[in-house]
């Protein structure tokens, strides 16, 4: 068993993090302790104590605890873990299925437990992820509390970390080593607060890097280093990245605020936290040409030409090499000067124009390519010449006779 699995907390005065549901007089503490636990989701990124948390409340309210597999577990399966459920009953035993990565469950999985957890039958704990919102069927999510647990904080990795190396029955105690401040701050920081990440780096130092002199093993190295951290996530992404998953969309949404709010470093860092992590491009490209017009506008008449050029050299170019087009792009519209005015006035006109969707054309504005549309007075008082394009008269407009007046576009 890894170290992972042996140091995963049993009860709640072991587990670390989420003070804020299961600390002193919280909700699921609560809940836990009068023995009045209804279906939950815990929704959170991944080592955050999901699992784990579901384990102890089983093991906390001495409920028959079963967590089937979300990719193998056919309607089958749920139905013999329903019948299990139903005998438990006679001996007023509670049920707990715990349903990791529900988000990964189809609809027809999710329908079958429906009636049994609005019942009580059995107290469904998900977790997930993904945005229950967006995964869950709606029914289902209706009958559930959603939980949203964070990803561990510095002092709780630090504290799992400072576990894990003095425990010497269920961590690496007996090893008797020790980790450099520098190297704990970079192990924290590359695993992005995931719990397992943490520890199974530990467990990797710890076995794995013995020191060396002249490629020789003299003896046991006492302290991980900020070097064998490094060595050991070597091979890791630049960090949690999903181009289907909440984090994309909260990478890309604070791109764009940060290029919106004229902030060029943060925008830079999140363009950079993108392309890291493989994100498309032109999918960049595409979003700043769209930002261009709606945050920029005509504050700065050269920056929808910039980034429309932008998005064809990307095309053009191709990685790596169109980092610097994007980063180029990035910079400019960070530094712009910004306006609404396009979006607000498109806006604008939009309302009105589901306000006022039938009104009649000015005659003067009208086309008038027949004797009869001339008669009609089609294209009167207008006039197009070199001393004046427009209306004849300074009491005729453009707009409709009953928008008359109507201010859209503002500077």
């Amino acid at each position: 068993m890894n170290l992972a699995a042996r140091m995963r907390p049993q009860t709640l005065s072991d587990y670390v993090g989420q003070e804020e549901l299961v600390g002193q007089g919280k909700l699921i503490r609560r809940m836990i302790e009068s023995d009045s636990l209804s279906s939950i989701i815990l929704w959170g990124p991944p080592g955050s104590g999901k699992t784990t948390l579901a384990s102890i409340i089983a093991h906390e309210t001495d409920s028959d605890f079963h967590m089937p597999s979300a990719v193998s577990t056919g309607k089958e399966d749920l139905q013999k873990i329903i019948k299990i459920a139903k005998e438990h009953t006679l001996f007023k035993k509670k049920t707990i299925l715990f349903l990791d990565e529900i988000h990964r469950w189809n609809k027809a999985q999710q329908d079958v437990l429906l009636p049994y957890v609005e019942t009580g039958l059995v107290t469904l704990i998900g977790a997930t992820t993904e945005n229950p919102s967006f995964e869950v069927n709606s029914a289902l999510l209706s009958r559930c509390k959603v939980f949203v647990l964070k990803g561990l904080s510095q002092d709780d990795l630090s504290k799992i970390i400072d576990r894990s190396l003095k425990d010497k029955e269920i961590g690496m105690g007996e090893h008797k080593k020790s980790i450099k401040k520098d190297a704990q701050e970079l192990l924290i920081r590359l695993s992005g607060g995931d719990a397992r990440v943490v520890l199974n780096a530990i467990e990797m130092a710890v076995i794995n890097f013995p020191s060396t002199s002249s490629g020789q093993v003299k003896k046991k190295d006492n302290e991980i280093t900020v070097d064998i951290i490094r060595e050991i996530f070597q091979t890791r992404t630049a960090g949690l990245y999903d181009k289907k998953a909440d984090e994309h969309y909260n990478i890309i949404s604070a791109f764009i605020k940060s290029v919106r709010g004229s902030d060029p470093d943060a925008a830079l860092y999140y363009l950079m936290r993108m392309l890291e992590n493989g994100e498309d491009p032109k999918f960049i490209a595409r979003r700043m040409i769209i930002l261009a017009s709606e945050d920029i506008g005509l504050a700065d008449r050269g920056a929808l030409i910039q980034a429309n050029a932008g998005f064809e050299a990307v095309n053009k170019i191709g990685m790596p090499e169109a980092q610097l087009i994007l980063s180029h792009i990035c910079l400019y519209l960070a530094t712009a000067k910004k306006s609404r005015s396009v979006p607000n006035a498109m806006t604008k006109a939009k309302e009105a124009v589901y306000q006022y969707p039938n009104e009649p054309v000015p005659l003067h504005l009208r086309n008038a390519p027949t004797k009869l549309m001339k008669e009609l007075g089609y294209a009167k008082e207008y006039e197009w010449s070199e001393e004046k394009v427009g209306p004849a008269s300074e009491d005729l407009g453009f707009l409709p006779e009953k928008l008359k007046g109507k201010k859209f576009y503002r500077e």
